[in-house]
């Protein structure tokens, strides 16, 4: 079997963009800090399977309650 590396290129290049929106979604319901959630969903783009086990993980993690004194303080 022939794997093309351009091929490989292209599905890491496009799951860049379908993980991170789904980092930056989850992580802000999920995480404290979306942003650092997003880049490191990017970067285990490189590894396809990878990527797959991280959205799961945030998927399964419980939500974050906000705090509400943190607010009033700023």
């Amino acid at each position: 079997m022939n794997i093309n590396a351009t091929l490989f290129g292209e599905l890491v290049l496009y799951s860049m963009f379908i993980v991170g929106g789904l980092s930056y979604y989850l992580g802000k319901r999920k995480t404290t800090s979306p942003k650092i959630a997003t880049l490191i969903g990017v970067l285990l783009c490189i590894a396809p399977p990878l990527n797959i086990v991280y959205i799961i993980v945030l998927r399964l993690k419980s939500n974050v309650v906000p705090n509400k004194n943190m607010e009033t303080s700023a």
